[in-house]
């Protein structure tokens, strides 16, 4: 893309997705984002939230993931990806980064799948992980 045609946001902040140093940061999967769309769509989620991407303590390998539409905080972090919105806390955001969100359905189920760079390993159920 040439400078000429690239388009900067009006008012970016550290916490834009528009930032370049985030691009790729937090991403959801086209199939992820269609189940999303279709949660959002069934549960009629107001348009102002995002999806909540969150880590906390727990699980069989120490931290877990957490997924909710939420109204974005002060502090967060802002992404789009595949035109979902997304927030993150900043302290989850630290074990997040680089993480893309899929949607799988298997013989075990079906569910959103965390593909974390960060991890260093993970228990057999694929909803908790260690740092």
């Amino acid at each position: 893309m040439s400078a000429a045609t690239e388009t900067a946001p009006a008012t970016p902040t550290q916490h834009e997705a528009h930032d370049p140093q985030m691009a790729g940061a937090l991403e959801v999967t086209e199939t992820a984002a269609a189940k999303i769309r279709e949660i959002r769509e069934t549960e009629a989620i107001e348009s102002t939230y995002a999806l909540r991407v969150k880590v906390m303590g727990g699980g069989c390998a120490g931290f877990q993931y957490d997924l909710y539409f939420d109204e974005p905080a002060e502090g967060d972090n802002h992404f789009e990806s595949q035109g979902v919105k997304l927030v993150c806390d900043a302290m989850s955001f630290m074990y997040l980064m680089g993480t893309s969100i899929d949607y799988v359905e298997g013989l075990q189920g079906a569910g959103f799948k965390f593909n974390n760079p960060n991890t260093t390993g993970s228990c057999g159920c694929g909803s908790s992980f260690s740092v």
